[in-house]
C-alpha cells in the first residue's frame, strides 16, 4: 500500500518537473535603431541599437507578424 503512495508521488514529482522544464518561447518585434527596420525575434532585446517597438510579446511567430503590420514605425519598411 506504502509503494503504491510512493510511486504516485515520484510520477507527480516527474511531472512538475517536465512541466517547468520546458521553454516558453516569446516572440518580440523589434527595431534597430540604425536601419529602421522591424524583425521578429524570439529574445527580448538587451541593446541599446535594437529596441522593442510592440506594445507585448507575442505567444506565436503568427501573431507577432500580424502584430507588426499594424506597428506604425514598421509599417513604413
Amino acid at each position: 500500500m506504502l509503494s503504491k503512495y510512493l510511486i504516485g508521488a515520484a510520477l507527480v514529482s516527474v511531472l512538475a518537473v517536465s512541466a517547468s522544464a520546458q521553454a516558453v518561447t516569446e516572440y518580440y518585434v523589434v527595431q534597430d535603431t540604425a536601419t529602421k527596420k522591424c524583425t521578429i525575434v524570439d529574445k527580448r532585446p538587451t541593446t541599446t541599437t535594437i529596441v522593442q517597438v510592440g506594445p507585448v510579446a507575442f505567444k506565436t511567430r503568427a501573431e507577432a507578424e500580424a502584430g507588426m503590420k499594424t506597428i506604425t514605425v514598421c509599417s513604413s519598411n
